[in-house]
Order: structure tokens, then C-alpha cells, then sequence
């Protein structure tokens, strides 16, 4: 069987403007898929699309309203096969702090709905518009789904019990969510990212210099990941027709101490 023809297709990155989500939009775009660019950041969500030849869409992925539109939007370029939820936030903060002052509930919240039910609303939304199209091949295929979990959903450092929690539960859902869409030839795995050098790390000499100091606790190779190495595995997950219901970790060997 021959990996998955994504010519003629389209398919959704949410958080599409950048880190791994531009990524992976770039590797869409480059197999032949019309990609829309799903993210909040107008200014570079619109420069990505245009450059890939796709469309921007401004979703907030927690709302079924925008994430039908991502859809609609996709699916007027060509049939939609490929969804990679990319789209996330994070959120530092202890149980209980030094004071003793729970943590404020709308803050886990906020981390919850973006991360676990944003994930759930864009698949489930996409796997609808996925269902309908005409299969691919003898298999019955009709398209993948790639969301983005974080080791953070197995070593969860001391501050993270919001981010693991949400992260830890879009692992959960990945097999269920797979069973449920094995009906319509929707395939569903989940990666799992180490540390991946984003602009969240920030630039110049002292950036350079802590990102260093991380990629020393990564077993090898001794460094931060790439973008672009993520987007490997994505498209791996999307393109393998045997590559089902599974969580991989794609983080160089590291296992996250408490702090």
C-alpha cells in the first residue's frame, strides 16, 4: 500500500502561523495539500498562507463557530484529509502557592479549553467534512489526524499541573477518538514533544545561551529539537496508512526532572 496521496487535497493547521505548526504547513503545502493556516496571529497567519498558496483563517479553536469555518474554508479547496492540532498555550503556576493561595481555577480552565476541548472541537469538526469525502483507496482511507500532546503529559514539572493535565488528556482521548473514527477510515495519533527551540525561548546571546544550558539534559542528540524535525513526524503519522492510534514521544531520549 502506498502512503497517503495528499495531491489535490486540503487539510487544517491549527496554530498554523508559527513554531511547529508553520512547520508542518510548509511540509503539507510541499505534498501537494492546499493548507489553511488556522491561528489567531492574523498578520503572520496571512503572510504564511499566501505564501503556501492556502488560505488564513482567524480561529479560536475552542469555538465550534470558527472551527466549522476552517472547515468550510478547507473544503472548497479540495477534500479535506489532514488536520494537525497544533494550536496551544501554557500556563505556570503551583497548586498552591507560597502563601498557600490555590491556583486562580479560571487560569486551569482557560489552559483546559484551549488544549484539550479546542483539540477535541477541530478534530471532531474536521472528522465530520473527513467522513464525507470519497475514500482514497481499497483500505477505505479518508483522511489523518495528528494532534500535539508534550512529555509534559508524562514528566509534568512542578508549575505544569495545568499544561500536563491538558496535555495528558488529549493522550487519553487518542485511542477512543481513533476507535470512534476507524468507522469512516479516520486515522488519529498524538505527538509528543521534548524541548523544541520556538520563539518562545526569545533571541539574542542569552537565549542562545539558555537554550544551550537545556539541550544539555537531552540524552541525545544534546540539543534542542527543530520545527521542522516535529513536522517529520507529523507527516510521518499523516502519510504511513498503518500509523493509528498511537502517542509518540519526539523529544531526543529526555525525561523532564521536577524543576
Amino acid at each position: 500500500m502506498p502512503r497517503m496521496n495528499l495531491a489535490e487535497s486540503s487539510s487544517i493547521v491549527t496554530g498554523g502561523a508559527s513554531g511547529i505548526g508553520e512547520a508542518c504547513a510548509r511540509q503539507l503545502a510541499a505534498a501537494g495539500s492546499r493548507v489553511v493556516v488556522a491561528d489567531l496571529n492574523e498578520e503572520k497567519g496571512q503572510a504564511v498562507a499566501s505564501e503556501l498558496g492556502g488560505l488564513f483563517v482567524r480561529c479560536d479553536v475552542s469555538s465550534t463557530d470558527d472551527a466549522d469555518a476552517a472547515v468550510a474554508a478547507a473544503s472548497e479547496m479540495g477534500p479535506l484529509r489532514a488536520l494537525v492540532n497544533s494550536a496551544g498555550i501554557g500556563y505556570a503556576a503551583r497548586t498552591i502557592d507560597r502563601n498557600n493561595v490555590p491556583m486562580d481555577l479560571g487560569r486551569f480552565e482557560f489552559v483546559i479549553r484551549v488544549n484539550l476541548i479546542g483539540t477535541f472541537n477541530m478534530l471532531s469538526r474536521s472528522a465530520a467534512a473527513m467522513a464525507a469525502t470519497e475514500p482514497l483507496d481499497e483500505d477505505g482511507t479518508r483522511g489523518a489526524i495528528v494532534n500535539m500532546a508534550s512529555a509534559a503529559a508524562f514528566d509534568g514539572q512542578i508549575g505544569q499541573a495545568a499544561y500536563s493535565a491538558s496535555k495528558g488528556g488529549v493522550v487519553g482521548m487518542t485511542l477512543p477518538v481513533a476507535r470512534d473514527l476507524s468507522a469512516v477510515g479516520i486515522r488519529v495519533n498524538t505527538i509528543a514533544p521534548g524541548l523544541i527551540d520556538t520563539p518562545i525561548y526569545g533571541e539574542g546571546e542569552a537565549s542562545e545561551a539558555f537554550k544551550a544550558h537545556l539541550g544539555q539534559s537531552v540524552l541525545f542528540p544534546k540539543r534542542l529539537g527543530t520545527a521542522e524535525e516535529l513536522a517529520f513526524m507529523v507527516m510521518e503519522c499523516i502519510t504511513n496508512p498503518y500509523m493509528n492510534a498511537e502517542t509518540i514521544r519526539v523529544d531526543g531520549g529526555i525525561r523532564m526532572p521536577p524543576k
